[in-house]
């Protein structure tokens, strides 16, 4: 008979496993409580750090749908269950990695597939969601400025060349009658 506190810890990770947009699993071994206070409030809003033992974790990735966790559930294990943007949190546990020898990076599970740590630092290496639709709404505007510059073109040089052949005939019209001058005598 599982305990009730057992089973209530199962079904709270197995929540967080389903709500949550990616998982990335930690090692904290020689983490203090000050430093994982302070990993907690790099991660944000967006993101929630919770040490946990690892049988439960695997129940947990069992009941939420969750496979390929298995193989990064040994050690002392803490996970980072994120709800908003995966990159920001990968950003802010690579960071904190670097930074404290105590956190190791695993592995992690995103879009109904486990991640290798390999995964996981090259997930923290890209542009935030933000910054990649800057650039591509940057390059959008470029292309469109280039396209109506090009649609603008033909219809710019008929213009000047309207504007030319008006110059020529007015210049060919002032000139005629300077010509005329010595025309017809008066009857």
């Amino acid at each position: 008979m599982a305990r009730p506190d057992k089973v209530e810890a199962v079904d709270e990770i197995a929540d967080r496993f389903r709500g949550a947009s990616a998982s990335v699993v930690t090692e904290y071994s020689g983490l203090s409580v000050a430093q994982l206070k302070e990993l907690r409030r790099s991660l944000g809003d967006n993101a929630t750090f919770r040490v946990a033992k690892n049988t439960l974790v695997k129940r947990a990735a069992a009941d939420a749908g969750v496979d390929g966790l298995d193989e990064l559930l040994a050690g002392p294990t803490a996970i980072a269950f994120v709800t908003g943007e995966a990159v920001d949190a990968a950003k802010a546990l690579k960071k904190f990695a670097k930074d404290n020898k105590g956190l190791v990076i695993k592995g992690g599970y995103m879009d109904g597939r486990a991640l290798t740590s390999t995964e996981v630092e090259k997930l923290a290496d890209l542009e935030s969601r933000e910054v990649l639709l800057a650039k591509l709404a940057g390059a959008m505007k470029g292309n469109l400025a280039k396209a109506a510059g090009l649609f603008q073109a033909p219809a710019s040089q008929v213009a000047r060349l309207a504007q030319a052949l008006a110059d020529k005939l007015a210049a060919e019209g002032a000139a005629a009658p300077a010509e005329g001058d010595s025309a017809p005598a008066e009857s």
